[in-house]
């Protein structure tokens, strides 16, 4: 596993002897995901995942998502929550492997939004896909309506088949019964694998494949992940690491996380991560409270804040060794602004220095940081990633004593939407 954590900036903050004295509970909180006796078991297909899909279904999806663009001039993926961000997330990471362009539907209702999508579409040869294991949710839901209607006036029945799929639970819903009365193809949710855990599922992995994105080598990280962050042996196993540091800054009332990268290609997998996190820990009148920056523009709006503002939040940082691309800085022979200092560098090394400068301040101004190190943008460490961050919320989950895999709060407000809307 390439993927490391540097703990330096938590020194002073964390010591070997805090994680000892809770080295039991994490063992605790290991086992019971291990035998599947903690809260919440049935939902822990996750763990294991890399390592029993099937490649002969990694095939399988990928001759599809050939197929798929050999007729398309886009994809429309349809979804929300975990059925959006992630996807979302490893096309905005994987930008320069991605074959065909892809847009966003569910994910709001915003007639505005929709309406503009449309008109976009009008002209193109387009498939859809829409991710939902009931088929009731409401963004995806009225969306997949709407645009169902936009296809069947804009291909006849015999082509409309090929253009819509469904990703959906393998025997009942309302999604299951229009793909098996309309013919469309269909994919299987898995049952033990929640929405904010399905990146590396079907449901994320048809929409990757159907842009072109590698799915073979996102999953090859993520069973290097699997194997690495299984072991309990906290020397070794970084998500142990992380999740160990983030319940003692917690217990020291740092009650907000702050991930943070330089990278706007990052931007989205911080989405992902926001929900993996909130939607896993929050709970009990518990939970960290995970908000996202990038810098350095957010340093330029939220970074007094973070210097000089109340201490309850720590920061976790993403850093990428490859940027992938060179961008050398110019020299000037007037050098008026001062920057040749830097002429003949590389553009990502003053990034760097920035993260490296930003990392320093905070911490001498009192904020505690970690710093998550990622090898390149490909698919692999995106792999690697994924899973480190599942692994780590789970332990976490189970060192604050709440159930990591439902979401009982996210219910509320449907139930008094439905009640606004006359819905039964």
């Amino acid at each position: 596993m390439q993927i490391k954590l540097d703990q330096e900036h938590l020194k002073g903050f964390i010591e070997q002897k805090d994680i000892d004295a809770i080295l039991p509970d994490i063992e605790q909180a290991h086992n019971d995901l291990l035998n599947k006796t903690g809260k919440g078991s049935e939902y822990t297909g996750w763990m294991d995942l890399p390592t029993k899909l099937d490649d002969a279904l990694l095939d399988e999806i990928e001759k599809f998502g050939e197929e798929v663009r050999a007729y398309s001039d886009c994809l429309v993926s349809i979804g929300i929550g975990g059925s959006y961000v992630g996807i979302r997330a490893s096309l905005e990471f994987l930008i320069s492997s991605q074959k065909l362009p892809v847009y966003y539907a569910g994910n709001n209702i915003s007639s505005g939004y929709l309406f503009h999508l449309l008109e976009t579409l009008k002209e193109k040869r387009v498939t859809v896909v829409v991710i939902s294991k009931s088929g009731t949710t409401t963004e995806p839901a009225l969306a997949f309506r709407i645009i169902k209607k936009f296809m069947q006036e804009k291909y006849m029945p015999a082509e409309l088949k090929r253009r819509i799929v469904c990703i959906t639970d393998k025997e009942k819903g309302a999604l299951r019964g229009i793909a098996d009365r309309e013919g469309y193809r269909t994919f299987e949710i898995n049952d033990d694998v929640g929405g904010r855990f399905s990146v590396l599922t079907p449901a994320g992995l048809v929409p990757l494949a159907i842009a072109g994105i590698d799915i073979k080598a996102l999953i090859a990280g993520a069973r290097k992940a699997q194997e690495c962050c299984s072991v309990m042996d906290m020397e070794k196993n970084i998500a142990y690491q992380y999740a160990a540091a983030r319940y003692l800054l917690y217990k020291q009332e740092k009650e907000i996380e702050v991930l943070t990268t330089f990278y706007q290609r990052l931007a989205f997998v911080e989405e992902w991560w926001k929900q993996l996190f909130g939607e896993s820990e929050g709970k009990d009148g518990k939970g960290i409270f995970p908000a996202s920056l990038s810098f350095t523009a957010d340093l330029h709006s939220m970074g007094q804040l973070i210097q000089e503002g109340e201490r309850n939040m720590y920061e976790t940082f993403m850093v990428v060794k490859d940027s992938g691309y060179s961008m050398t800085i110019p020299r000037d022979e007037q050098d008026l602004d001062n920057f040749n200092c830097v002429a003949d560098k590389e553009l990502d090394y003053v990034n760097k220095q920035a993260y490296r400068a930003t990392a320093m301040a905070h911490y001498e101004g009192g904020v505690p940081n970690m710093t998550i190190l990622v090898p390149q943008f490909d698919a692999d460490s995106l792999g690697q990633l994924y899973y480190f961050f599942e692994k780590a919320v789970a332990i976490t989950g189970y060192l604050l004593k709440v159930n990591p895999f439902n979401q009982p709060g996210v219910e509320a407000y449907k139930k008094k939407m439905f009640e606004l809307l006359g819905r039964k």
